[in-house]
């Protein structure tokens, strides 16, 4: 091996061409990671903190996708336990605790509230959630207690009055996905790893059958030219949704097909003033008219109302809410809120794509009763693909694929995982005080970089939201950010709480990114994407 990944000093700092020219330089690594999503970073910390080289190579930005459209909740998930999904509870519910840990200022506990408009209700759900509170152990955020209709209202602030007897409040967690996601990547960077967002993977390679490497292109190099190949011992595809795009890769080069292996689904969020349930914790209704769970969640100063389980057969880059979606979200939310959200109060909306994965012989249906589990498979080629799970068990998933890996002689035998207690980049000091996600976006998001950030040019110019000139710098110098869109849509989640807001800001954005990296950062499709999460279809 002429050139590893880890002859080089961390790069979490370094500017895209010395990382761009680096990737160049790499002849063979251990490990490469395609897909830059919380599976895939997960992956690429693990192994890098386990010894190992590794490059990640992500198509467009990190967590574009799935990643940063959940319902940025850490839970157990309380509908698997009704469905009588132990395992699973149970492993996110210790999970949780481990993911609160290592990111306390972007990951915190959330008290959530299921009203009751039944006297049956109270016990019914009162009881299951004390098992969800047993399976947690010592992993607990807190007890489950039962809440008269006077307590219920002043947790609930904004619940609709009518007919209300009482509620159940509970404990999950909350955080910012997309931002998490940006930590996983910078914690691997900073151990050594090699990571490229907008650097996809466009062949398979392969020697005598068997996958050993990739071809990679830089995609924002607009003469297409900027090109490269890195051979490795093993090949993960963490790509999620888009994991049967890279699978019809590795067959086409054995000139054969692909049977796809997901189902995905989709889900909706909208996003309204705090204003309709302005207290500090969150709203659950376990079971609607067709038996999915809506929640009211307070997020970054706003409250998000979602979600929906659509199947959906065609996956692309920014799926767009079923006018039925909205009508479902909205006329549930009236049932629980005091005062029903209308189309026009809505300030953003937008839709993500869950890689369910499809049991075998079934066709299209109902996507709500699939398993969240995650699934690795190993190819006759022997490339990985790992997909499925949820946010809350990247953790758990990226040791698993580790430890198949080895099981199946692509790795040698490694060290013990380090992931579960390893502090994430911008994590503070244990004791630290933290500042509720619920609150609006602010340099605490930043934890121990905050000084950092308010140090660069701008910390005093506000761009709304919380959002300065100074973190539009921080975003481009240390934070992989290449367009208006990384910055608003993830650096910031200007666009996922106001769009219209985010289209006043995007022209001083695009203007501190050419000053930054020599270009506005695709202003123009910005505002295009900005407006299609102001529109809602009704």
């Amino acid at each position: 091996m002429k050139n590893s990944a880890c002859d080089a000093p961390a790069l979490g700092l370094a500017p895209r061409q010395a990382l761009l020219a680096r990737l160049a330089a790499l002849d063979e690594v251990d490990l490469i990671v395609i897909g830059g999503g919380a599976t895939g970073l997960g992956v690429a910390l693990d192994a890098r903190l386990r010894g190992l080289s590794v490059l990640l190579l992500e198509s467009h930005d990190f967590a574009a996708g799935t990643s940063s459209r959940a319902t940025k909740l850490v839970h157990g998930g309380v509908r698997y336990l009704a469905q009588g999904n132990i395992a699973l509870v149970r492993e996110a519910l210790h999970e949780r605790r481990a993911l609160l840990a290592n990111a306390p200022h972007l990951a915190q506990p959330l008290g959530f509230v299921m009203p009751a408009y039944r006297t049956w209700q109270l016990p019914f759900y009162g009881l299951g959630l004390k098992i969800y509170d047993g399976l947690a152990g010592a992993a607990s955020l807190g007890a489950t207690q039962w809440l008269n209709r006077d307590q219920t209202t002043r947790q609930l602030p904004g619940v609709n009055p009518v007919h209300l007897v009482g509620g159940v409040k509970y404990w999950d967690g909350q955080f910012d996905d997309a931002r998490l996601a940006l930590a996983l990547a910078r914690t691997a960077a900073a151990q050594g790893a090699v990571l490229l967002n907008y650097c996809p993977a466009v062949e398979i390679l392969h020697e005598k059958g068997q996958v050993c490497g990739v071809r990679w292109q830089d995609a924002l190099d607009p003469a297409g030219q900027r090109v490269g190949q890195v051979r490795a011992r093993c090949v993960v595809n963490a790509t999620g949704v888009w994991a049967d795009d890279v699978r019809t890769l590795d067959d086409a080069a054995r000139g054969r097909v692909a049977t796809p292996m997901l189902a995905p689904s989709q889900g909706v969020h909208l996003v309204v003033d705090r204003s309709f349930m302005p207290g500090g914790e969150a709203l659950l209704v376990p079971r609607t008219r067709d038996g999915r769970v809506l929640f009211a969640v307070p997020w970054l100063g706003h409250l998000i109302l979602g979600t929906t389980d659509t199947p959906r057969s065609h996956v692309v880059r920014e799926p767009q809410a079923l006018p039925e979606e909205v009508s479902f979200i909205l006329a549930e939310s009236a049932k629980v809120l005091a005062r029903a959200p209308r189309v026009d109060d809505v300030l953003s909306i937008w839709a993500g794509f869950r890689p369910l994965v499809k049991p075998a012989g079934r066709g299209r249906g109902e996507t709500r009763r699939l398993s969240r589990e995650h699934d690795i498979r190993l190819s006759p080629s022997r490339l990985v693909t790992v997909t499925g799970g949820k946010w809350t068990t990247y953790r758990a998933m990226a040791e698993d694929v580790l430890q198949y890996c080895v099981q199946h002689g692509l790795l040698a035998h490694l060290p013990a995982c380090r992931t579960a207690r390893f502090p994430l980049v911008g994590a503070p000091a244990p004791g630290t005080p933290a500042t509720p996600m619920t609150a609006m976006p602010g340099l605490h998001v930043y934890g121990s970089e905050a000084a950092i950030v308010r140090a660069l040019p701008g910390h005093d110019v506000d761009l709304g939201l919380g959002l300065t000139g100074a973190m539009v710098r921080f975003a481009a110098r240390y934070e992989y950010a290449c367009s208006v869109e990384d910055v608003l849509a993830r650096r910031h989640r200007m666009l996922f709480l106001d769009a219209a807001r985010a289209m006043q800001a995007a022209p001083e954005v695009a203007r501190i990114l050419e000053e930054e990296i020599g270009h506005s950062g695709a202003l123009d499709a910005f505002l295009r994407l900005a407006a299609q999460y102001r529109t809602v279809p009704h």
